[in-house]
């Protein structure tokens, strides 16, 4: 659900990724990107987005793919590949969740209210919405601006949704955020968080007087022509309910989504083919590949423009700005639920649209992000490269260390009798400052969460850390359990000593 930029993503996880790995011993090597060379030598056409996903998908064992690629008013290529977790085939016709690319659909639901003048952009929310209340006072002057931009102050570090009990509608989901503070003034920085769209939506029902599945049937899928997307409220309403796979150590693992609360956010379920027709409306200034508007073109505009705040933030309204080291301006928001990711880019100038949904989530898939990225250099007249998700490098480096870990922990165990027997010719202080580096590992576990957290930016729990990364987890759990094996046994064998020392006869302590 995250909207970050493929090299941002990269550059944040590697940096929180060389502390881990500094805690458990090593470090993980990114996988290489897709080669630059052979500069106008391809062409975006169907065969050859086929052979480059086909390839993708054969090389990284990827279960399954949906991918869209739009020129103009025109499609390109829709297309599934491989199959979904219940083993049906992948078509461009298979239904999927595309996570936080919805807020784009959010943010335009909004913005066509205030083209009708119900809604102004600067006005503070509550004029609209008076249910929207906080804890904090500040809240009183967040804007519908700063909602859609994802600068009103809120942010999972003061309001931890995903770690919450989830609500069953927009409604409930605003009423629950009565006792929230801030996390910062609003209108200061950008902290991308979710209650932010689920407000927008809440105040998309209210001044349209309808449901906000059914304003975004009426408004904006039905005029596209996209006839098999809707808006859902929950994991649970979602195809197969959300089920998907995780990534680990190069092999994929199907699991089941917990139930989380999606409306406004990351509730959009839709096609290849569907989607298709969203890109074109959002290159094409809000107009339909048959000629339906559904937003002016300066209002288009508008929802891929950040605005220029302090931060300096490259988030617009449910969208992000990019623009690659000499390379074209990119118009891009990724998605991701723990079992599919998901990624749309727009490149203005050649007006190419491209959307990708898998279904590996999180941060140990992270497929969508690579085959749009190997995408954007095929629309450049390059020819891609398989580049596959880091973590199928880093997990084998996670699997060493893993044994690494254990190994330590059970020569710890073993050599716990020596070790007691030199801390007893020590002060106590010494001996327990000598146990103080077992508890880092068991500290990083305990934190682990947090950690999971600045890769995603996000707040969650150790259970959903667990799909994020699992060999990510299983690596930090080896070495707290080994850890915590060490400790016992180096106290278990000063507890023998003192009580051997202390028994008639027993006086001497030396072996």
């Amino acid at each position: 659900m995250q909207i970050l930029t493929f090299r941002a993503v990269l550059r944040r996880r590697f940096a929180v990724l060389g502390a881990v790995f500094a805690v458990v011993a090593a470090a993980a090597a990114p996988t290489a990107v897709a080669d630059d060379a052979a500069p106008n030598a391809a062409v975006l056409d169907a065969a050859s987005i086929d052979r480059f996903v086909r390839d993708y998908v054969e090389q990284t064992r990827l279960p399954g793919a949906v991918v869209a690629v739009t020129e103009g008013d025109r499609v390109v290529h829709t297309a599934g590949y491989g199959h979904t977790a219940s083993g049906r085939t992948m078509t461009e016709r298979t239904r999927v969740p595309v996570a936080s690319l919805s807020k784009a659909m959010t943010a335009l639901a909004v913005m066509q209210l205030v083209e009708a003048g119900k809604v102004r952009l600067d006005r503070p929310v509550r004029q609209y919405l008076p249910e929207f209340t906080m804890a904090d006072k500040r809240a009183e002057r967040i804007t519908v601006r700063q909602l859609l931009t994802q600068t009103s102050g809120m942010a999972d570090s003061s309001y931890p949704d995903l770690a919450r009990s989830q609500p069953h509608s927009l409604r409930e989901a605003v009423a629950a955020m009565r006792e929230a503070p801030l996390a910062a003034d609003p209108g200061s920085r950008h902290r991308y968080h979710n209650p932010n769209y689920f407000v927008a939506a809440r105040l998309v029902e209210v001044v349209s007087g309808q449901p906000f599945a059914s304003y975004l049937d009426g408004r904006l899928f039905a005029p596209l022509g996209m006839e098999r997307t809707a808006s859902v409220d929950t994991s649970a309403e979602m195809p197969d309910r959300a089920r998907g796979f995780v990534r680990a150590y190069g092999t994929t693992v199907s699991v089941s989504h917990p139930r989380w609360f999606t409306a406004g956010g990351h509730g959009v379920v839709t096609t290849a083919d569907d989607f298709a027709q969203w890109l074109i409306a959002q290159n094409n200034g809000g107009v339909s590949a048959d000629g339906h508007r559904i937003a002016t073109q300066a209002t288009v505009r508008a929802t891929h423009t950040p605005p220029r705040i302090p931060d300096d933030s490259e988030y617009a309204m449910g969208w992000g700005e990019y623009r690659a080291d000499g390379g074209p301006r990119q118009i891009q928001h990724t998605g991701q639920l723990l079992t599919h990711n998901s990624m749309a880019t727009l490149l203005p100038e050649s007006k190419v649209g491209i959307a990708v949904v898998t279904n590996t989530g999180m941060i140990a898939g992270d497929d969508a992000p690579q085959i749009v990225q190997g995408l954007v250099e095929l629309a450049g007249g390059h020819r891609p490269e398989v580049a596959a998700p880091f973590s199928m490098t880093a997990d084998w480096v996670l699997a060493a260390l893993t044994v690494l870990a254990v190994a330590l922990g059970v020569r710890g165990v073993l050599r716990a009798p020596r070790w007691a027997r030199r801390a007893a010719r020590r002060p106590w202080w010494r001996a327990a400052l000598r146990l103080l580096p077992q508890v880092l590992p068991v500290l990083l576990l305990a934190q682990l969460a947090s950690v999971v957290g600045l890769l995603m930016n996000r707040s969650g729990t150790l259970g959903q850390a667990t799909y994020a990364w699992p060999a990510l987890v299983v690596c930090v759990a080896a070495g707290a359990l080994a850890s915590t094996a060490v400790i016992a046994a180096r106290i278990a064998a000063i507890l023998r000593r003192a009580r051997a020392g202390s028994l008639p006869g027993g006086g001497s302590t030396a072996s």
